[in-house]
């Protein structure tokens, strides 16, 4: 396997699911696929600007409903719903049923993969270093609760004559274990010089359902909620009468005892 497999097709039906939701018999499977590549390459183009991390299409009988996750949802909608009135009256005449759109904000854009590439595939069209952009992206995913990112880029950076392939990486990211929730993004920057590919892994820690948790984790859980649910040992009571404390003799000793022990002897 190595990097060759897709990390998302790699992990579907284990913790990851289908981007396209619905049956068709062999005879309708292939215009269907073509509508739904079709449709996902509209509005990518229609909403270049507001930050689409992904486009979930499902399909119940002769209706359709388009989930769009976006990081920003106010650029999809528009004023007063005009621009989303408009885009769905486009996907209908696409897709030839009724359609029903619905925005999901995505609330942490710079630990989404997708959305992660995208900016830097913009800033690479912008004649921004490429290595300042994928440090810049590394940083703000860290500090922002990933627990491993790798990017790589490749291509002619910085316009060189010879293509290259370059990857920065900081923390962990697991791509053979099959519980790691790893995100995968890929955009391409179509730049004066060439295109260049940008491929980015965000691992944002492992999925461990309950029947795959370590016995001694369990029985630690369990050795915890016993303990909380113990009564506690009541303190001892001090009820005993406590003796009556004797006035300490003095001693004499000072300058004030010693006056007292000679006017004694005189």
């Amino acid at each position: 396997m190595g990097q060759k497999i897709n990390p998302i097709g790699f992990r579907l039906a284990l913790n990851r699911n289908w981007s396209s939701k619905w049956y068709a018999n062999s005879k309708n499977f292939p215009g269907m696929l073509l509508e739904d590549l079709k449709v996902r390459e509209f509005l990518k183009k229609k909403l270049a600007h507001a930050a689409v991390s992904k486009v979930i299409i499902e399909r119940p009988t002769k209706n359709a409903r388009i989930t769009v996750y976006s990081a920003r949802p106010g650029v999809v909608i528009g004023k007063k719903g005009e621009d989303i009135e408009s885009l769905k009256g486009e996907l209908q005449r696409m897709l030839g049923v009724p359609v029903h759109v619905n925005i999901e904000e995505v609330r942490k854009p710079e630990v989404d993969a997708q959305l992660i590439a995208d900016s830097i595939s913009q800033q690479l069209q912008k004649r921004i270093m490429f290595r300042r952009a994928m440090k810049r992206a590394i940083t703000n995913a860290m500090r922002l609760g990933a627990q491993g990112i790798k990017i790589a880029s490749s291509g002619r950076l910085n316009g060189v004559e010879i293509a290259r392939y370059e990857w920065y990486r900081e923390g962990r990211v697991p791509l053979h274990t099959l519980r790691a929730d790893i995100d995968y993004g890929v955009s391409t920057a179509q730049t004066s010089t060439g295109a260049i590919g940008i491929k980015v892994w965000v691992f944002k820690g492992e999925v461990v359902q309950k029947s795959e948790q370590p016995a001694a984790a369990i029985a630690a859980q369990i050795a915890g909620a016993v303990k909380e649910a113990a009564p506690q040992p009541a303190a001892p009571s001090s009820d005993k009468p406590k003796k009556p404390r004797t006035p300490r003799k003095s001693t004499g000793t000072g300058k004030t005892g010693a006056k007292n022990a000679a006017t004694r002897k005189a």
